[in-house]
């Protein structure tokens, strides 16, 4: 669609804003000390755990649903992205802090402290599910060019369990931090959404975002059909991670292998969802991945991965990935959180913190509590090394 004069202006200037761009690079992975970059990424300490209380009131909106997040490196606020669908707000994000003591590491809590709603192209908040133009917003992130917001959102179509549901194509948005539409990324035709068993599957498409120095970098959260079935137990799936240049052009598209399912459902044959859930540059190449599985019977179970760019095939142009004859990402496990107490949580945000006096930076990891009493709105920070 046609960009605002604001929108405009700072695509113009872009050029303009690289020194900005990569003095702002700590909306990503924190500048490296000496001797860090390149290094295999490792998590070094877990710095704690702090929970939102269940549906927490703040200015007349229930809290909730955290999807996605990010970290603005200059003033310290932090975005926090809902995906709740007019069950009980309009799509909206919230903004607030995330207080961890660069000195020890320790991580104090999260202060959440505004509210914005998302508003369409005729200044209007997003219709709710099972509508006509509804948004399922996923993931968020600050543009260290525009200094303005990036966020995905799923869409919706039908499918053999809804199949009175109407298409709303799934997309990737700027907003103003008031909430106000911007522009739009065009997306890759392999991806969209459509009324066949073809291009995106229901609730599984754009998850992930991020941004690179010169990138824009995101990830379905499971393969689409023509690039075969989702993972089961004995066999994982291929995603594609879609890249962009900061002119708003496509540029490549890799294949990213999901992990088979590391539990069966109980019983058997019951429902399971696992893919990527949220993805976070390190450097040009290097990204991190979460893989969240949710297995009836059995919970969440999440891994963090570190994937590399370097080295796969751009699958752009190939109509089906079914077949193989292609290099996908390379991928390493970083850390699996079923080594921390309590039951595993809904993990689908990540951002970097702070770099820490010790020279690691911190990572933050949230959960999306689904508004359920049984699930947590929980934040987890670490304390990293070769980021």
């Amino acid at each position: 669609m046609p960009m605002t004069s604001c929108w405009k202006k700072s695509v113009a200037t872009a050029a303009a804003l690289l020194g900005l761009t990569t003095a702002v690079a700590g909306a990503q992975a924190p500048p490296a000390t000496a001797g860090e970059t390149e290094a295999a990424l490792r998590v070094t300490r877990f710095l704690g755990e702090h929970v939102v209380p269940h549906k927490l009131d703040l200015k007349g909106t229930v809290v909730g649903g955290f999807s996605g997040m990010d970290r603005d490196p200059l003033t310290g606020t932090w975005y926090f992205i809902s995906d709740d669908r007019w069950r009980y707000n309009p799509a909206r994000f919230y903004t607030g802090r995330v207080d961890i003591d660069p000195l020890t590491g320790a991580f104090k809590g999260v202060r959440v402290e505004d509210v914005k709603t998302f508003l369409d192209a005729a200044g209007e908040p997003y219709p709710g599910f099972g509508k006509e133009f509804t948004v399922d917003p996923e993931s968020l992130r600050l543009d260290p060019w525009s200094r303005q917001l990036l966020w995905a959102q799923e869409g919706d179509r039908p499918d053999e369990a809804r199949p009175t549901l109407p298409l709303s194509q799934q997309s990737i948005r700027w907003a103003t931090k008031s909430g106000g539409y911007l522009a739009e990324l065009p997306l890759p035709e392999n991806i969209h959404l459509t009324e066949t068993d073809s291009g995106t599957r229901r609730n599984t498409g754009i998850e992930a975002l991020t941004f690179t120095a010169t990138r824009i970098v995101a990830a379905n959260e499971d393969p689409v059909y023509e690039d075969g079935p989702m993972p089961t137990v004995e066999k994982g799936a291929t995603t594609r991670i879609t890249v962009w240049d900061r002119f708003h052009r496509i540029r490549a598209q890799y294949a990213y292998e999901i992990d088979a399912l590391p539990a069966a459902p109980i019983p058997g044959g019951g429902i399971t969802d696992s893919g990527v859930s949220e993805i976070l540059s390190i450097d040009e190449n290097r990204f991190l991945a979460l893989e969240r599985s949710w297995i009836e019977g059995v919970n969440y179970r999440t891994k963090l991965y570190e994937f590399d760019l370097r080295g796969a095939d751009d699958v752009l142009d190939r109509d089906s990935l079914a077949d193989g004859g292609y290099t996908p990402v390379s991928k390493r496990l970083v850390y699996d959180f079923g080594v921390l107490d309590g039951p595993q949580q809904n993990l689908e945000a990540m951002a970097w913190g702070p770099r820490l006096l010790t020279g690691e930076c911190s990572l933050v990891i949230a959960a999306d509590d689904n508004f359920d009493s049984r699930e947590k709105a929980q934040f987890l920070a670490f304390g990293v090394r070769g980021c």
